[in-house]
């Protein structure tokens, strides 16, 4: 696994963070989710949702590169993103591992993240992490237009 280094995102790494966001969503969302969703998340879409969650981002380096990023707000850990580079390295398990502990320091006993039921390879990395699937929800996906709810499997953990 390569060294990584964890940090609060800042304004410089908001293009990077949608990059890797707008890449990683594409991988495990078109075709699992509503086209009306696909239609909104235009490459401004991610740009915009990047710098209005910095406050809620934390960012894995490698070397001198953004190689992934993870937002968590409340008990929710509403994205965890890697590179396509840097997949497979242990990254997005160094940021999983600082989301829950991020909950946990909010004092949240449990937190959850919403997945696309036919995302597998997130599922599967979910599982293997030790998150347990709690079953099928409708997600409200923000956009400008107001939520989309999105068929999606609540993954929960116990952190606290």
């Amino acid at each position: 696994m390569p060294n990584v280094t964890l940090r609060p995102a800042s304004d410089d790494d908001a293009d990077t963070i949608a990059s890797i966001w707008r890449l990683g969503w594409a991988d495990g969302h078109l075709g699992n989710v509503p086209d009306a969703l696909v239609a909104l998340r235009t490459p401004e879409s991610f740009q915009i949702r990047a710098v209005e969650g910095l406050p809620h981002t934390t960012v894995a380096v490698v070397g001198e590169a953004v190689a992934g990023f993870v937002m968590v707000v409340d008990d929710e850990v509403e994205q965890v993103y890697v590179a396509r580079a840097h997949r497979g390295s242990g990254v997005a398990g160094v940021l999983l591992a600082e989301a829950e502990r991020l909950v946990a320091a909010e004092g949240y006993r449990e937190a959850w993240l919403a997945v696309a039921p036919g995302n597998a390879r997130a599922r599967s990395f979910y599982e293997r992490s030790g998150w347990s699937d709690a079953g099928l929800f409708d997600y409200p996906a923000s956009t400008a237009d107001g939520p989309i709810q999105v068929p999606c499997h609540r993954y929960v953990k116990a952190v606290g």
